[in-house]
């Protein structure tokens, strides 16, 4: 995929202040540190387009931004681990549900998973919380870099188990050498112009 433009739209927290529903939306989630914002980055060939921090719940809003002026990436408050302050992070669950339940233009959510750790009862209950809403998502192993091959392929047999899918329908995607870059972009413009797209 080529990216020609990207910009950062806006952050909101309530409906009201979101973007016009006028383009189809990707929504990426995952914990604190999972190297969301990195991949986004590497997504739009853009090197600080999303703000990276070393500090697990920088993300506290969701951050809305025009790709090609074709979709929309919206980059979700990681979960867990986060050192922010309790009340702000009640404040993320019904946030985040209120956009994924209600935004009609969100075509797909990009579940992102550290390759490193096994998927843990707030990953199967996220993914269950789409099926049960018929939102596709797609499930990323981020870091692969940081593993052996041989490791790399056991740790991805590891993830497909404990979330019950085939270890090949997990992407696996590296921000440092870009591994995975173009199977992820071909799922993500599936999800929306192509016939797995939401109508």
């Amino acid at each position: 995929m080529i990216v020609t433009s990207a910009e950062f739209v806006k952050s909101a927290v309530r409906e009201q202040d979101y973007p016009a529903p006028d383009l189809p939306e990707i929504a990426f989630a995952g914990r604190s540190n999972v190297g969301k914002s990195s991949l986004i980055n590497v997504l739009v060939d853009r090197r600080r387009l999303v703000k990276t921090s070393a500090t697990p719940g920088r993300t506290q809003l969701l951050n809305f931004f025009r790709i090609n002026d074709r979709f929309c990436f919206v980059d979700l408050p990681g979960y867990g681990y986060a050192k922010v302050p309790e009340s702000v992070r009640r404040q993320w669950g019904p946030m985040v549900e209120r956009y994924l339940a209600k935004r009609g233009c969100l075509q797909g959510v990009i579940l992102i998973i550290d390759i490193r750790r096994t998927p843990k009862e707030e990953e199967l209950d996220f993914l269950q919380w789409l099926s049960d809403r018929r939102m596709p998502a797609r499930i990323v192993l981020t870091k692969v870099d940081k593993l052996s091959k041989s490791r790399r392929q056991q740790r991805r047999r590891v993830a497909a188990d404990a979330l019950s899918t085939a270890p090949e329908d997990l992407v696996l995607f590296s921000a440092k050498t870009r591994q995975g870059r173009p199977d992820l972009w071909a799922h993500i413009l599936a999800m929306t112009v192509g016939e797995g797209a939401r109508p």
